[in-house]
């Protein structure tokens, strides 16, 4: 089968990770962004994207809130919240039929949502890196971790076309890392996203070291340690090997050994969902693990207590507007 090369590229979804894909992906290929706002595609149009930090980039970005606007494409990369992914999918129905989609969300079946509204091959990813959307022509690149990926295994997707992703983003100088099953990897991810976001979320910690300390009885650690526990339980009742222990990616990540940087406090996208009072991924993250639990038999009182926790949070919203 011969693999029609990536010339150009569509990022749907502009916050610090789409930005962050699209403008490193510009250095390489055409790079175009679909985004909801006139003003952010007139902005990225007029001029560019930038990004600061771990990598110095400006390129050139065709953006438009009309799909129709940006010509075919080759690779689409969905870079928006879980929650935002049916209405993104439904907006490129029926557009850029010959391209690979790939989806970068937390938690789990995203992939499913996509294909209702197309026949494209899918490729599945989670990410590590972080960012900081200054505005909506400036990114910083914080954390310069891979993004994992692989082809879905209920999509047309060939491991050959992940390679090729793969190998296109590491040029453009972001990290990527290709699985041929990456659900042993993903889950891996979603342990450490559900514990470290719900606990985030409803203590209003950033994601500090503290999350990793088991020492003293009161220490935050013995809570993360725990629920990572519960979700690696319901990880291997289904015969999923994980890819890395969860609690060992909290370690390394609270000590935040990738930069040297001691004053690391990470805000998960939860707890900043939490401070601006905006509906948070907790039924994507959390819930795929509650969910998950309730199939095969697993308790889990932990993950379920902090899954009401954050959905009453949720809630309270509501009742203190009145």
């Amino acid at each position: 089968m011969t693999i029609k090369p990536i010339k150009r590229t569509c990022v749907a979804g502009a916050g610090a990770i789409g930005s962050l894909f699209a403008c490193h992906l510009g250095s390489v290929a055409d790079s175009t962004v679909l985004v909801r706002r006139q003003e952010h595609a007139d902005r990225l149009n007029q001029h560019g994207l930038r990004s600061s930090g771990k990598t110095e980039r400006h390129s050139r970005i065709v953006a438009s809130t009309d799909p129709a606007d940006l010509g075919d494409v080759d690779l689409i990369i969905i870079a928006t919240k879980a929650s935002d992914v049916e209405d993104t999918a439904r907006r490129l129905a029926g557009h850029f039929r010959d391209a690979v989609v790939m989806t970068v969300q937390n938690g789990l079946g995203c992939e499913e949502v996509v294909a209702k509204y197309g026949h494209w091959p899918i490729v599945s990813a989670v990410t590590f890196m972080s960012g900081n959307r200054h505005s909506d022509i400036h990114v910083e690149y914080e954390l310069d971790t891979a993004t994992w990926m692989g082809p879905w295994a209920k999509g047309a997707a060939t491991f050959e076309q992940v390679r090729q992703i793969e190998q296109l983003i590491e040029h453009s100088g972001l990290k990527a890392r290709a699985f041929p099953d990456l659900l042993p990897a993903q889950w891996s991810k979603l342990i450490f996203n559900a514990a470290v976001n719900s606990i985030s979320a409803v203590t209003d910690l950033p994601h500090v070291k503290a999350f990793a300390c088991r020492e003293a009885l009161t220490d935050l650690g013995h809570l993360v340690f725990a629920m990572m526990d519960e979700g690696k339980r319901v990880a291997a009742a289904q015969g999923i090997v994980l890819f890395e222990d969860p609690w060992e990616m909290n370690v390394e990540a609270t000590s935040h050994g990738q930069t040297g940087n001691d004053d690391y406090a990470h805000a998960p996208s939860m707890l900043e969902d939490v401070r601006a009072k905006r509906l948070t991924e907790v039924d994507w993250i959390t819930g795929s693990i509650v969910r998950a639990a309730a199939a095969v038999g697993v308790p889990v009182p932990i993950s379920e207590t902090m899954y009401r926790l954050v959905k009453a949070r949720e809630a309270s919203w509501k009742l203190n507007q009145h």
